[in-house]
C-alpha cells in the first residue's frame, strides 16, 4: 500500500461514507444468512448521522476515503456495545479491523468509563469470531438479532487503569 490507513474520530461528513461502506461490507454478511434486511443495510443515512454525532464511531481512512467504521455506544448495563465494524473488502486481512476495535475499546473506557465491552456477531461468521477471539473476546451467551439470525455474544474486560478515573 502506498498511503498508510489512518483511524481517527468519525465527522459529521463522514457519515455518508460509512453509509456505503457498511452496505458494500455487510453484502456477505447477507449473503452468508440469506438475509438482506440486517441491520447495517436497511439502517437510513439519518440514523447513521444521528450515531456519528451521538454515539462513539471512529474511520479508517486511505486518503479522503472512508475504508473502515466501528461504532460504540454504553448500554443500560454500563458495559460498551461495540457494533458495525467493516472494512472495505479490499483492504481485509491488514489489521485495519483490529485497530479500529481498539480505537473504539480505548476511547469508550477513558471517556465514558466502560469496563467491559461486549458485541455480537453472526453464528456463521467464522472471520468475524476468529478477530474477535484474537483480540480477547470470550464468548457469553447466545441471541437472535431483530432479523433473525441467531448471535453469538462476546464479552472482554477493559484493562485495569486504561480509563481514567474521574471526581
Amino acid at each position: 500500500m502506498g498511503m498508510s490507513v489512518t483511524i481517527s474520530v468519525a465527522t459529521e461528513q463522514d457519515a455518508e461514507q460509512i453509509f456505503r461502506l457498511q452496505y458494500l461490507c455487510f453484502q456477505s454478511e447477507a449473503a452468508l444468512y440469506g438475509n438482506y434486511r440486517i441491520e447495517p443495510l436497511v439502517q437510513p443515512l439519518e440514523s447513521v448521522r444521528e450515531a456519528v454525532a451521538a454515539d462513539c464511531v471512529f474511520v479508517a481512512r486511505l486518503g479522503d476515503e472512508v475504508v473502515g467504521s466501528v461504532h460504540g455506544s454504553i448500554d443500560e448495563d454500563g458495559a460498551a456495545s461495540i457494533g458495525k465494524l467493516c472494512v472495505h473488502p479490499r483492504l481485509q486481512g491488514h489489521g485495519i479491523g483490529a485497530r479500529l476495535l481498539r480505537a473504539a475499546e480505548s476511547a469508550l473506557a477513558e471517556e465514558r468509563g466502560a469496563t467491559r465491552f461486549r458485541l455480537h456477531t453472526g453464528h456463521r461468521s467464522e472471520g468475524n469470531l476468529r478477530l474477535y477471539r484474537r483480540v480477547g473476546y470470550e464468548t457469553v451467551g447466545t441471541s437472535k438479532g431483530e432479523d433473525g439470525v441467531p448471535m453469538i455474544v462476546l464479552e472482554k474486560t477493559a484493562p485495569a487503569g486504561s480509563y481514567a478515573a474521574t471526581a
